[in-house]
């Protein structure tokens, strides 16, 4: 692991940092928030999913969340959205797809397999990175996101419920199966037969019997993406059928910006702190 830069912030240490991964094949970025409180003992540790188009900085610079981080003693982790610089033909051609659109999933389709694989890279290779180079408390581990990230986080969650405590998410692809976004992603990095996408469609999951601690979701109503992309009713009803505990809210006048994001990032960082601290 290289170190790229670290600043002070808020009593705390803002860094960035690259590694060569295993995963990916590639060398990939990532941003830790270190509270004033891991200089003396493990925090728990909260991963944050981007967004399409979003890098490792996206977050870091725009969600406000080190000031709430550092109150709550809690450390933030932040990766990059895919790898980067892998040479595909047509890697870079869509802003939706390929460089910045990883999907937090395992690429089974050529060629995007041997390095599109940001689902075990952040369950696996990144959180081991992690628990072995700062001080994260690795039994009290929380993931959430935006978008892109937000659907990432609810299907890793879902899936992973011994590793990840608790989850939340900021207007998330909830059921990416049923949206122009997910059904490009699904058919290009897992091929045309759609069994293999329920593994990373969370409203699928659900129906199928996964399970998380209690999810909160906030959504603005005012989302240039909401009807067509992200479907949040299609999760709340699967949900609501299986018992799976979930906060859904609704919020006049926000879009899908960072400045929703900042609005509502403390009632997130409260929302992990509860459970974290029950686990």
């Amino acid at each position: 692991m290289e170190i790229i830069s670290e600043q002070a912030c808020f009593g705390g240490t803002q860094g960035f940092y690259s590694h060569l991964s295993s995963v990916t094949g590639t060398t990939m970025r990532f941003a830790v928030y270190q509270p004033a409180q891991a200089r003396g003992m493990k925090v728990p540790v909260l991963y944050y999913l981007a967004g399409l188009t979003c890098t490792e900085e996206t977050a870091t610079i725009k969600a406000g969340a080190q000031r709430l981080a550092s109150e709550f003693g809690i450390m933030l982790v932040m990766p990059d959205t895919s790898p980067r610089g892998v040479g595909l033909p047509g890697e870079e051609d869509d802003w939706d797809f390929g460089t910045g659109a990883g999907f937090y999933l395992d690429a089974v389709k050529e060629p995007w397999a041997d390095s599109y694989r940001m689902y075990s890279y952040i369950r696996d290779e990144l959180r081991l990175l992690i628990n072995e180079n700062f001080n994260a408390d690795i039994d009290l581990t929380g993931i959430f996101g935006h978008s892109m990230g937000g659907h990432g986080a609810l299907t890793i969650a879902l899936k992973n419920p011994d590793i990840y405590k608790s989850v939340s998410a900021f207007a998330p692809i909830s059921s990416p199966m049923q949206c122009p976004w997910g059904q490009k992603a699904f058919t290009g990095y897992l091929g045309s037969d759609k069994a293999s996408w329920i593994e990373y469609d969370a409203a699928e999951l659900v129906k199928n019997g996964h399970r998380t601690t209690h999810i909160l979701i906030d959504q603005g109503k005012a989302d240039q993406f909401l009807e067509e992309q992200l479907k949040p009713e299609i999760f709340e009803a699967a949900c609501k059928e299986a018992g799976q505990p979930l906060t859904c809210r609704l919020h006049d006048g926000y879009d899908h910006s960072y400045y929703f994001i900042q609005t509502f990032m403390e009632d997130h960082i409260r929302h992990h702190v509860s459970i974290l601290k029950q686990s």
